[in-house]
Formats: C-alpha cells, structure tokens, sequence
C-alpha cells in the first residue's frame, strides 16, 4: 500500500470493529486482509481510498469474482469493502460514501446438515462403548470415557467446537448447573448442563485421575501447543464414531451436532430468541437458519390440531 495514511485508516477501522462489534480475531484478520487488497487494488487503478468512485471498488470485486473465489468470499469482501467505506464516510475521511449503492448476487443461504434424534442416539451410544469392561486396556477405556463427554456435553450444549474443546477442568468440578462461556467477541452467556452431560463429565473425570491426567486445567488435556485437544482431533475422532454407529461420515461433524442441538429444541418447542441466546448469535438473523423446522412444526400443527385439518 503506497499511503501510509490510509494504511492508518485501516488500522483505525479494524480498531473501531474490535471495539465496537467485538468482531472474533479471526473476522478482524479476515477484513484486514480484504481492505488490504483492496487498497492495492485501487493503487494499481491510480486511485485510492480517498479517491475511489463506485467504479473502481467494483472493479476490485469483480476481478475477485473472475478469479474463482467462492461465492461466501466475494460476500465477505463486499461487506468489507461497504463497512470500510462507511466508517471512512462516518470519520469525516471522505465527503462521500461510494460502497453505498454496491449490491452483490442474493444468496440462497444453505440449510444446516441435521442429524434426527435416533442418530444422535446413536453417536452416543457407540461413544460410549467399552468403558465398563474391565478386560480392555485403561487407556483405551480413558479415550471412550473423554469421546463420551465430548459429546453428551457438545449435544447438551450446543458448544462451538473451539469453546468446547478449550473448557477448564473446573466445569466437570463445579456443582453449578450452568456453564459460563465466553464466546466469539468475548461475549460470555450461560448455558445450562444437563445431568446425563454431568454423569458424563464425572467418569471422565474419573478416568482422567487413573490415567494421570488430572493436573491439567483444561477439562480435555491433550499434548498440544495449546494443552488441550485439537478440534482437528475431535473432528476425525468423531467420523470414526460415526462409522462405528452405521452413519455416513459425511454428514457428521462437531459442527453438525451444534445444529442438532439447536434443531431438536425447536422441534420440541423452543423459541427462536432462547436458542439464538443458548447459541451465542449476536443477531437472531443468524439463527433463523433454523426457520425452516419452525415452518414445518407449524404446519403440522395445523394438519394435526386444526378442526378443518387434514387429521
């Protein structure tokens, strides 16, 4: 980038987005990236940020698109490209605002691979095969033992991958029924924690002390950069479980369990807000991916309930 100015631009928008929407590291590194590229971009048109009109921002995003990036990246840099803009427009830096008018290609949004409640049952059951028989080794009794926890607690929680595998061993120790996690942003909200996930949690633990690993702070130690297990880790482990439970791998994910929890509370009543809060979504526009199963109980409510259904 050729203007250190507007190099600080950036760095003042990336600050304004960590502070004000508490946007995850990740995000942020994502837009810095984006507005990077797209300083560049403007340079080698011979404008800038401070110059660009419609124009030359639509030919940034257009030579992304003709270089095959997925149709969620082109989004994402649109969406950069509009906040920058905005934030630039906001801080008195331009008179003007170019980004306002751009629009990219509307996007069906996909809906989430969902497991029925049998083949979570399933995945359940077959995790915890082999802990009580005494005549398989410790250890591999210990890996059945954590593979059950992981996901009676992932099930019960709704967790991301990344907050479930990093809780601290205090959790399993805690006789609060409620589970405080801190989520993307740093936001923290309580989850409640169901008994069968507590059961889960004690014989984990139990095994942990036999095994000697009950000096870790971290409830799913692992020898790791981080000391505790690699979502990478828990994802194969899983599509292996899956197999052993008659599953398509394919389907299965730790990602797929989290929309299982969210799917099945709103089959069986939940609302709408109560799962965006269990779920962690800043926004309900998020959650509402899950309208469709909504859609579908209620109009089996009317078939089955109304005096001139279907029934």
């Amino acid at each position: 980038m050729s203007v250190p100015a507007e190099t600080a631009w950036i760095d003042a928008f990336i600050d304004m987005m960590a502070a004000e929407r508490g946007a995850a590291k990740n995000t942020l590194d994502a837009y810095r990236r984006d507005c990077e590229d797209l300083a560049d971009s403007l340079t080698a048109q011979g404008t800038s940020l401070r110059k660009a009109d419609t124009d030359a921002i639509r030919g940034w995003l257009e030579d992304g698109r003709a270089r095959g990036l997925k149709a969620s990246s082109a989004a994402r840099r649109l969406s950069s490209a509009k906040q920058l803009f905005r934030f630039l427009y906001a801080e008195g830096k331009r008179s003007d605002d170019p980004a306002a008018r751009l629009t990219g290609p509307k996007r069906e949004q996909a809906l989430p691979k969902i497991l029925s409640i049998n083949e979570v049952d399933a995945l359940l059951t077959t995790a915890a095969e082999g802990m009580d028989d005494d005549k398989r080794p410790l250890r591999e009794r210990a890996a059945a033992a954590r593979m059950s926890a992981l996901l009676e607690l992932l099930y019960a929680t709704g967790l991301r991958v990344s907050e479930l595998v990093a809780l601290p061993a205090q959790v399993a120790r805690s006789k609060d029924r409620l589970l405080q996690i801190k989520g993307k942003g740093g936001k923290e909200r309580l989850v409640p924690l169901t008994q069968k996930a507590r059961d889960a949690l004690k014989l984990h633990m139990e095994f942990r002390a036999a095994t000697k690993q009950d000096q870790s702070r971290f409830l799913f130690p692992a020898e790791s950069e981080n000391g505790f297990l690699p979502r990478q880790v828990f994802a194969r482990d899983l599509k292996q479980i899956a197999i052993a439970a008659g599953i398509d791998p394919g389907r299965v994910s730790p990602h797929v369990l989290r929309h299982a929890f969210a799917s099945h509370l709103l089959q069986n009543g939940a609302d709408l807000r109560s799962v965006q809060q269990l779920l962690g979504h800043a926004d309900i526009s998020t959650t509402q991916i899950y309208t469709h199963i909504l859609d579908e109980r209620l109009k089996s409510l009317v078939r089955d309930l109304h005096p001139m259904g279907d029934n």
